[in-house]
């Protein structure tokens, strides 16, 4: 925040105004995951992902990260994210052979259109032969 001041006798004291960063930080949304490993009922840590944004006819890397002990990961945008078409995909191959489990899904990738500004999570249910995913909260 910055703060601007009136010089006049009996002004009101310092006004609080919206630094340019925070002004424009609205115009963006925010992105997290979660990944659960449905097969043992517990979260899947250490699950690479890869954020990409649409740019015409070709994906643009954005982000990468890794799901922590929780299988959150809510570092992939840092900037945020603008108006447009994503993709985030999970390296569940690696997850599965890091588990030593036979997986058939190698890995997962979910489209989604960012729209308006605000939060997006896209939690990622696993198992070796299903995945589900929808937009949570």
């Amino acid at each position: 925040m910055t703060r601007s001041s009136t010089s006049a006798a009996g002004a009101a004291p310092d006004t609080p105004t919206p630094a340019p960063a925070a002004r424009t930080a609205t115009n963006t949304a925010t992105l997290s995951t979660h990944v659960l490993d449905a097969g043992t009922g517990r979260p899947a840590q250490g699950v690479p992902l890869d954020l990409e944004r649409r740019a015409d006819d070709a994906w643009e890397p954005i982000g990468r990260g890794v799901t922590d002990d929780d299988g959150r990961c809510r570092s992939l945008a840092p900037d945020g994210l603008r108006p447009g078409v994503w993709r985030l995909t999970f390296d569940t191959g690696s997850y599965f052979t890091a588990t030593s489990v036979r997986g058939f899904y190698p890995e997962v990738s979910v489209v989604f259109e960012v729209t308006e500004p605000g939060h997006h999570h896209i939690p990622l249910l696993l198992s070796p032969f299903a995945y589900s995913t929808y937009r949570g909260s």
